[in-house]
C-alpha cells in the first residue's frame, strides 16, 4: 500500500537549512490547493525547476496549507503551479525566510 504523503495533516516541525547565502521561502495557500505541486525556478532559467506539495501544518490551534521550499540560493525566483507562472520576481535574501501569501482570505481583507 502506498501512502499519499500530502494527503495526511503533517504535525511535525519543519527545520530550515538556511544561512549566509542559503535562504527559504514559506507560500501561504487556501486550502483548494493542498496536494498541488507548486514548482520553483530561478528567474531567467524557467527549465531549471523543482517543486514541493501544498501540505497541511498546524499553526497554533488552526491549519494552515503551506509550500516551504529552503536552502535557496539567495536571489529571485518564479513560483509555477499547473505549468503556469504564477509568480514572478520573489526574492529570497541569504540567512532569510520569504513568505509569499495566495490565500484568498488575505486578498479579500486589504
Amino acid at each position: 500500500m502506498h501512502e499519499n504523503y500530502a494527503a495526511r495533516a503533517h504535525p511535525e516541525y519543519v527545520v530550515l537549512d538556511i544561512g549566509d547565502h542559503l535562504g527559504a521561502l514559506i507560500v501561504y495557500t487556501d486550502a483548494e490547493l493542498h496536494g498541488t505541486e507548486v514548482e520553483i525556478s530561478p528567474a531567467g532559467d524557467d527549465s531549471d525547476r523543482s517543486h514541493k506539495d501544498v501540505l497541511e501544518r498546524g499553526v497554533g490551534d488552526r491549519a494552515a496549507f503551506t509550500a516551504v521550499f529552503d536552502r535557496l540560493p539567495e536571489g529571485s525566483y518564479t513560483l509555477w503551479t499547473n505549468g503556469h507562472a504564477r509568480a514572478r520576481g520573489v526574492a529570497v535574501a541569504g540567512g532569510g525566510v520569504a513568505e509569499l501569501d495566495w490565500t484568498t482570505s488575505r486578498a479579500s481583507a486589504a
